[in-house]
């Protein structure tokens, strides 16, 4: 989708005035834009790259060969949307996993499996105790995300406002806290500050089943599993679903960028458009008030609404004049904890490679597949980001979807994803260079194969990506994949500003729907339906249910 208005494909002409400008093509400004749309509100999507989707994009890269070449894996795409946008009529199929595996040094491995009688086997050859701890262990998870999920499509109060609106949203806030009573207030207050280690601590005591469980913990976050707060990170990717199936993980049918294609389309039956390669340079303020913006070259676009996709700071340090903004606002958004540590591989494949710990027809291999052997490996990882290094031991993701989706290669042939935990934006010995990033790359291929001995031979291309290349590519600061950290100061009414934890900028107008906000990161969609409200409140729209 591309260009301006209805005289896009040749009709009426550009139009330079709409109701809405959403900057960023990502998935929350794309929901934003569909909601906002559904309201009969005339909606301008503005893209600086070629291609929309931002972090969630399928693209080839190789002959042949689709790769969901930043996010690449649906859960936490929250049901509402999914079923408000219609978004399966716009083609979107999500497959499960049909399970996982962590590898050991040595050759032993932990599979998980769906079906739980299989999984209990499977934990108690590591620890009969642990295999009935697990139960205990799912079902204190989903009470935690039992109350956090009401939380996820509301907009926080601003505890210091006596708004009509803050006050209520308290009001009812304190009440859902109350309902759990003081021991289980207790419990949830202490979980959301401790660390993974701690928390894994009181359920296992095998090393393999602590180290599986944690690696969620510390996905994307500059923590370690020891850090206080990663107990809340690995609640967050806990809480996703598939189809009702809480937890579950899966695969987009086509890649991630299958998501933000299905937006498009459904922003567009509803009338609303997208322009790419056109990169905003300047949010326009005039009289006090949000006015629309400028685009780089010079362009003016208008709207009465504004709202940013992009991150805490690059809307406000980078895009906005700071006259406009309040010195304490900025400087709370300069405090903003937005750091890199993640990077990514995509790896196209000429087979499907051996993984000899795995046995033969097992289908925890068409699952996410993780290396690593205990917490301390984990920890020792995040020493060396601290040093500016990137890990020696990293921690992987890996992940083989064209083992279900044969979209994703040509036949025969095998498309791996893989995450990577840590790299750091910037290193201690100076700057990013590319044998540095073939270093990183090369250290990354040698952990997996170490555990697959034919992988190497296999690898028809490889395109490796540091924070910094995440960045540039995508617009994401530091390469940060939740446009900051998940850490308790920096959630709820604290997320990104307090007192600006509304969707709502300190410029009249000027709306914020992007992950710095709450609930913050990953391909949730929740920011931007929770912005999309605060938007049709301001306007006396009736919001999205």
């Amino acid at each position: 989708m591309t260009g301006e208005g209805r005289g896009a494909n040749g009709g009426a002409g550009r139009r330079h005035r709409h109701d809405v400008i959403v900057v960023g093509a990502g998935h929350n400004g794309l929901v934003t834009a569909c909601y906002l749309a559904r309201a009969a509100l005339d909606v301008l999507v503005l893209e600086r790259n070629p291609y929309i989707g931002g972090a969630a994009v399928s693209r080839r890269l190789y002959d042949g060969f689709t790769y969901s070449n930043c996010s690449y894996v649906c859960s936490l795409l929250r049901t509402e949307i999914i079923r408000a946008l219609e978004l399966p009529r716009y083609g979107l199929q999500i497959i499960p996993y049909e399970g996982g595996c962590t590898l050991m040094r040595g050759g032993g491995h932990l599979a998980l499996y769906d079906n739980h009688d299989a999984l209990r086997r499977e934990i108690s050859r590591h620890s009969r105790r642990d295999a009935e701890s697990y139960d205990r262990f799912v079902r204190d998870m989903l009470r935690h995300c039992r109350f956090i999920k009401p939380l996820l499509l509301r907009e926080p109060p601003d505890p210091t406002s006596f708004r009509a609106r803050d006050l209520k949203e308290l009001l009812w806030l304190g009440r859902h806290f109350l309902r759990l009573g003081g021991s289980r207030l207790h419990d949830t207050l202490r979980f959301w500050t401790m660390s993974c280690a701690d928390l894994l601590d009181e359920y296992f005591e095998s090393e393999i089943v602590k180290a599986h469980m944690a690696g969620s913990s510390i996905i994307g976050t500059a923590l370690g599993p020891r850090s206080p707060g990663t107990a809340y990170v690995l609640l967050h990717h806990y809480m996703g679903s598939i189809d009702g199936a809480v937890g579950a993980w899966g695969f987009a049918r086509g890649g991630m960028g299958a998501i933000t294609q299905a937006l498009a389309a459904s922003l567009a039956a509803s009338g609303g458009t997208v322009r790419s390669d056109a990169p905003v340079e300047q949010i326009l303020v005039k009289h006090g008030r949000a006015e629309g913006v400028v685009l780089a070259g010079g362009e003016e676009v208008r709207a009465p609404v504004v709202v940013s996709n992009l991150d805490v700071r690059r809307t406000f340090l980078e895009t906005m004049d700071p006259r406009h903004l309040p010195g304490e606002f900025l400087e709370q958004v300069r405090r903003f904890k937005i750091r890199g540590s993640s990077g990514k591989l995509n790896i196209a494949l000429d087979g499907l490679p051996r993984f000899p710990a795995i046995p033969q027809g097992a289908p925890c291999i068409r699952g996410d597949l993780h290396v690593t052997d205990t917490i301390d490996m984990l920890e020792r990882a995040y020493d060396d980001w601290k040093e500016g290094r990137w890990s020696a031991a990293p921690y992987i993701d890996m992940l083989i979807p064209s083992q279900i989706d044969p979209t994703m290669a040509p036949h025969g042939k095998h498309y791996m994803s893989v995450f990577v935990q840590y790299c750091p934006y910037a290193l201690a010995d100076g700057p990013w260079t590319a044998d540095k990033r073939r270093a990183f790359g090369d250290t990354v291929i040698e952990t997996i194969a170490q555990h697959s001995p034919d992988f190497r031979d296999l690898i028809l291309h490889a395109e490796i990506r540091t924070p910094q290349d995440i960045e540039t590519e995508v617009g994401l600061t530091e390469g940060n994949i939740f446009q900051g950290e998940l850490t308790f100061d920096q959630l709820l009414f604290n997320r990104p500003i307090p007192g600006y934890a509304q969707y709502r900028a300190p410029v009249p107008g000027m709306y914020m729907c992007g992950a710095s906000t709450h609930p913050g990161g990953g391909v949730m969609g929740a920011p931007g339906a929770n912005a999309a409200r605060a938007i049709l409140t301001d306007l006396k729209r009736t919001p999205p249910a």
